[in-house]
């Protein structure tokens, strides 16, 4: 989408700023079924910013309710909503409003995709067993990158790895490694897991759902336990349990519980837990894009 679209959004600087942005993007009224089609009409048949900014601004406060949904994996809020606002504009980029559904049970999907995809890049290396410094590079890696190697594209050069190595004190090899996870695509856009489904009913700013959303909320819920059921026996039962105990149960069982439990160590019962994410994962990635349930590029 036209970066002027993006250029006249709220800002969102920092976590500090998120109470203030909450309000800012109040003032944005709702859009009525007709006005919101007559605008979509508008923007894809001529271009018109206008019309593409209207139909983004009155849909922020849908991604800020679906990016605090995700508030339990442990990611800064702020962020989660900068990225959902991204698919928010690749839904109103490409939103069809002849198909006869409002923006928002298009775009829905597009939000959550992003959201997603933050999630799973950095779930692993930020809510599970790191360390203070290993956190400070992940979210710190992206900008000081872009202010010593701008146009750099892969794997750092040396004396970038060093630089930041030193800058944020952890090793080179741990600098390599974030570099490598945060520039590849080693996640699914649309990898799910069950943790947060209670709360996705509490996702709409509208306090009356039109059919068309209760529908597809309803089916992609159903679609998303078809799929954990269905990909949840490519682990063995420690496995199974373990995943279940740390990550989809809404008490977490504590590492040191299940290390007695199987008598291990608390760092390969962590193992096995990351381990088994990214199996059952990537298993309901193959099984999603089997059905067609991933939203088409």
């Amino acid at each position: 989408m036209n970066s002027k679209v993006n250029n006249n959004l709220p800002t969102l600087s920092n976590e500090g700023g998120l109470s203030a942005y909450l309000e800012q993007i109040k003032k944005f009224p709702m859009l009525a079924a007709e006005e919101e089609y007559m605008l979509a009409k508008n923007w894809k048949t001529t271009g018109n910013i206008k019309s593409a900014e209207k139909l983004v601004t009155s849909h922020l406060r849908l991604v800020a309710k679906i990016a605090m949904g995700y508030k339990g994996y442990g990611l800064p809020v702020n962020e989660m909503i900068s990225e959902g606002n991204v698919g928010l504009m690749q839904a109103v980029k490409k939103f069809e409003p002849e198909k006869g559904f409002r923006l928002a049970t298009y775009a829905m999907w597009w939000i959550k995709a992003s959201i997603q995809e933050y999630i799973l890049r950095s779930w692993s290396l930020v809510k599970i067993g790191t360390t203070t410094a290993q956190k400070k590079l992940f979210f710190n890696l992206k900008k000081i990158k872009n202010q010593i190697a701008p146009q750099a594209e892969g794997d750092l050069r040396d004396e970038h790895v060093k630089h930041i190595a030193d800058k944020l004190d952890v090793s080179k090899e741990e600098v390599v490694s974030m570099n490598r996870r945060l520039s590849g695509k080693e996640f699914s856009l649309n990898a799910q897991v069950g943790e947060d489904g209670d709360e996705w009913q509490d996702w709409l700013v509208d306090k009356e759902l039109d059919h068309d959303l209760k529908y597809a909320h309803h089916e992609e819920m159903e679609q998303r336990k078809d799929l954990l059921k269905n990909s949840i026996n490519v682990l063995n039962e420690r496995e199974k349990e373990i995943l279940y105990s740390r990550r989809l149960n809404d008490n977490p069982t504590t590492l040191e519980d299940l290390s007695q439990k199987y008598k291990i160590s608390r760092e390969r019962v962590r193992q096995i837990e990351n381990k088994a994410f990214e199996k059952l994962q990537k298993h309901m990635l193959i099984l999603a894009k089997s059905k067609n349930l991933l939203p088409a590029n």
